[in-house]
């Protein structure tokens, strides 16, 4: 099959739509000077220059208000999405220019007697969107409880695969205000909901909150790459969208569409919580310093899912590596098992004498606050599977176990699970029918946290099999 190239420029996006409304492929090449509606002396001359790209817009916001002609304020009233709290306004008091960055502030006023938070949401859609590139962003968050920046990027046609998350979506960065050492970067997809998330920590003096990072994010046909602070934070080439119970669309549907940036200061929500007596609002300020975007010459479209087998199970039948604990491993890497604390959950884990022991000195907040994992579970539909382990606590006490979907919404494909423990060795069988769509990426989970329950948990002969 030909190859089908693409070139840099927001006009020649219009184009190739048009030209692969029908799904045909046909061979364009042509340079970016030829078509480009940024002009060379558009260009700031401080914007740097990137090695095999061109830049296509930036904004290093030096003038007095933010520039209209690339972004447009994106008002919407409280609980639009996410059980947000905020109302994002036009308002120069929660979006403006001060000392050559943009500042998008919220601000904690009242309301019918009742507290009313106003923020600042910005995007560039139907001005600068542009289809594959580099997006760079260089950004200062605030810290404090409740509050949610983002840089993220939408498609300019929302309709064209469906909506949210059939569409797509492509977070290059949140943080949220109550542990801002800590950035995210994500995409959404596909139906039933799919995601791939990673994660970066800065601490102390070099945390989010506390000085500039720069985020960017690579994206081209079947691949994007994100990054903070020129580290590789996430990769993804495997995505999907569907209409659920129907095919795949052709890949890379949902990301072979033209998207724009928008950037917003939320506050509270389902992910961050509400804000409480400790979040500040006279430095609740999301601060942008610039945001350039650049791409390539041109871009080969012709590109195919990769191909990825499912894992065999090991010779015994087990698809858990290391199920009886002969072996010791590192338990913050994500090569088999892992231990997590989430949401003030403190404990730690250890492999000793074929067992593993989690011991836990506060539970935490949520059922996954002190929490013990095991990814890539090859997990196919219609396929029926077997859950078996020992387990016994120092006292008597509670666990929940689930087998999850990272990569799929984090739906179960066996139901969260609650155990009751005593301090003799149990042995528990479960099994479940895999009724959703095919997942290279399963996870078993004992999660250990919220219910009061502190006491030594011990955890051997674990096993996952198809049956």
């Amino acid at each position: 099959m030909k190859s089908k190239k693409i070139i840099s420029s927001i006009l020649t996006v219009t184009v190739m739509l048009s030209a692969c409304s029908c799904g045909k492929k046909e061979e364009t090449t042509t340079t970016a000077s030829e078509t480009s509606e940024t002009s060379a002396a558009e260009v700031k001359t401080e914007t740097p220059e990137l090695e095999g790209y061109n830049i296509l817009w930036s904004d290093e916001f030096d003038g007095d208000a933010m520039d209209e002609s690339k972004w447009s304020y994106d008002p919407h009233e409280p609980g639009w999405t996410n059980n947000e709290l905020q109302e994002y306004t036009t308002s120069a008091d929660n979006v403006f220019v001060r000392d050559g960055k943009l500042v998008l502030k919220a601000i904690k006023t009242e309301k019918n007697g009742m507290d009313y938070y106003t923020s600042g949401k910005i995007k560039g859609q139907n001005k600068t969107d542009f289809l594959y590139g580099k997006v760079v962003v260089s950004a200062k968050v605030p810290e404090g409880q409740g509050l949610w920046p983002a840089i993220w990027m939408m498609p300019q046609d929302e309709s064209r695969y469906g909506q949210w998350p059939k569409c797509g979506e492509i977070d290059i960065m949140e943080s949220l205000g109550n542990d801002t050492t800590i950035s995210y970067s994500t995409i959404h997809y596909g139906e039933p909901h799919g995601e791939q998330q990673g994660t970066i920590e800065k601490t102390g003096e070099n945390s989010f909150s506390a000085t500039f990072h720069e985020y960017s994010v690579e994206w081209e046909p079947g691949e994007m790459r994100f990054y903070t602070d020129g580290e590789l934070v996430l990769t993804c080439n495997d995505w999907f969208t569907a209409v659920q119970g129907e095919d795949d669309k052709p890949y890379p549907a949902p990301f072979d569409q033209p998207f724009f940036v928008q950037m917003n200061l939320a506050v509270g929500g389902n992910w961050p919580g509400n804000p409480d007596a400790t979040t500040d609002f006279s430095k609740a300020e999301f601060e942008i310093d610039y945001v350039r975007v650049y791409q390539k010459p041109e871009y080969d479209t012709n590109v195919s899912k990769p191909e990825k087998p499912f894992r065999e199970a090991l010779p015994d039948g087990n698809f858990i590596r290391n199920g009886n604990f002969t072996e010791t491993e590192d338990l913050t890497d994500d090569v088999d098992w892992k231990f997590l604390l989430f949401n003030d959950g403190e404990g730690a884990a250890e492999i000793s004498d074929g067992e593993m022991i989690i011991t836990s000195t506060n539970c935490g907040t949520e059922e996954y606050s002190v929490q013990l994992v095991h990814p890539d579970l090859p997990m196919r539909k219609g396929h029926k599977y077997k859950l078996t382990f020992d387990i016994k606590a120092d006292e008597a006490r509670k666990c929940i176990v689930c087998v999850s979907a990272p990569n799929a919404g984090w739906i179960r494909y066996f139901p969260d699970t609650s155990i009751d423990l005593t301090t003799e060795w149990q042995t528990f069988e479960f099994e479940f029918d895999m009724t959703e769509k095919d997942d290279n990426n399963g996870r078993l989970e004992f999660n250990m946290g919220k219910y009061g329950d502190t006491a030594t948990i011990h955890i051997t002969n674990v096993r996952v099999e198809e049956i």
